[in-house]
């Protein structure tokens, strides 16, 4: 079965790339991270050092040294400059994390891409950090970007909905609506081909891994991830005076109306990430215990944080994208990695199960398109 070769930019702990490889067509060949922890787990994940920078010349040399087809990557979302215009939409980008993305794109030229961001990345800017994403794509770098077309005067025309796409629809239980970018290379695929693409991404998958939350959740957890009495109370306070004023924000415990129950999106924030996805737990009773790691007994009414292991799950990294043949297990964290350091890597990647449902999609087309090339 033909491979196709994948890059893999801003890679964390390799989300997006696994989801790729497990459609058993894709294997990649330069990978590049920057943060020292998210290295290390890569490392250990895939037998490979993914230490590189993206915005440096010598990565970018070696890029375009190498032969692939398509690109991956899910670039941190920054401010881009309304200067610079004139001189085409890629100048306007300039500092940006996605103007080194186009820069690669540019020289190395993919058959296909995928990028993956927040769903805030469509209102940043009152919109005009997407749209010039969407003209650097499609103006500069002359690519066929799913969900977009040119109207007769050539202004770039598009549904917010059709580049957002939630994980709960793609076989976990978390509510984590993601842009993603699926382009296509109008300079390497004929008219023909290109007529192939269909005009949306799939809404969703027929995976289905978990029932909903509690069916994820784990029993038995350690009693450290149980919330202390007195920091409970002081959750509780502080969202009683953002109620007061109007707000919304405060905690949350997900699965505590009955019936089917979604985690919210996991955050590599970390604490905002937690407090919004409390789970009540009573398959054990910890309720006063006391820990040397609490300045107070542990609460009584069964309020814990997702384990990290149970965040792993909701992106898919445990539980199916490293599972064998025989169903063993093998996603594990370097042994030096923190649960601090967890919670930020898996709320900092993808979820794998959607990933992969895009990458089938990409996929089948590749091979529409090489089957009528070869008529």
């Amino acid at each position: 079965m033909k491979k196709y070769k994948t890059i893999d930019l801003f890679a964390g702990i390799g989300g997006i790339r696994k989801g790729f490889e497990l459609t058993g067509s894709f294997e990649n060949v330069l990978s590049a991270e920057i943060d020292s922890y998210a290295v290390k787990t890569y490392e250990h994940l895939y037998q490979e050092n993914p230490l590189n920078d993206v915005t440096s010349e010598d990565f970018k040399k070696k890029a375009e040294g190498i032969k692939y087809d398509t690109l991956l990557g899910g670039f941190p979302c920054q401010a881009f400059s309304r200067a610079g215009n004139q001189l085409g939409f890629l100048d306007s980008t300039r500092g940006t994390l996605f103007f080194d993305t186009a820069d690669i794109i540019k020289r190395t030229r993919p058959k296909t891409l995928l990028l993956e961001n927040v769903d805030n990345l469509l209102s940043h800017d009152k919109g005009h950090t997407f749209k010039t994403i969407l003209n650097v794509l499609i103006k500069d770098l002359n690519y066929h970007i799913i969900g977009a077309h040119l109207d007769p005067k050539g202004n770039i025309q598009f549904e917010r909905s059709s580049f957002i796409r939630n994980s709960k629809n793609f076989g976990v239980p978390q509510n984590r609506p993601r842009v993603y970018i699926m382009g296509f290379d109008k300079g390497y695929f004929s008219e023909k081909q290109l007529e192939l693409i269909p005009d949306d991404f799939p809404q969703k998958s027929d995976l289905s891994l978990y029932e909903d939350l509690d069916d994820l959740l784990t029993t038995h957890v350690d009693p450290k991830y149980y919330l202390a009495r007195d920091a409970f109370e002081a959750l509780k306070k502080h969202k009683e005076r953002h109620v007061g004023k109007g707000n919304g924000f405060g905690y949350q415990i997900v699965n505590e109306v009955p019936g089917k129950a979604y985690s919210n999106a996991i955050l590599a924030t970390g604490g905002s990430g937690k407090e919004r996805n409390l789970v009540i737990d009573r398959s054990e009773n910890y309720s006063g215990m006391t820990l040397k790691s609490k300045k107070s007994p542990i609460n009584s009414e069964f309020v814990r944080n997702m384990t990290p292991e149970e965040w792993g799950k909701l992106q898919g990294f445990i539980g199916f994208a490293f599972k064998d043949k025989t169903g063993k297990d093998n996603f594990s964290f370097p042994d030096e990695i923190s649960d601090t350091q967890k919670y930020k890597q898996f709320g900092n990647s993808v979820t794998i199960p959607a990933i992969y449902q895009m990458a089938k999609f990409m996929k089948n087309i590749l091979i529409e398109m090489e089957e009528l090339d070869g008529e």
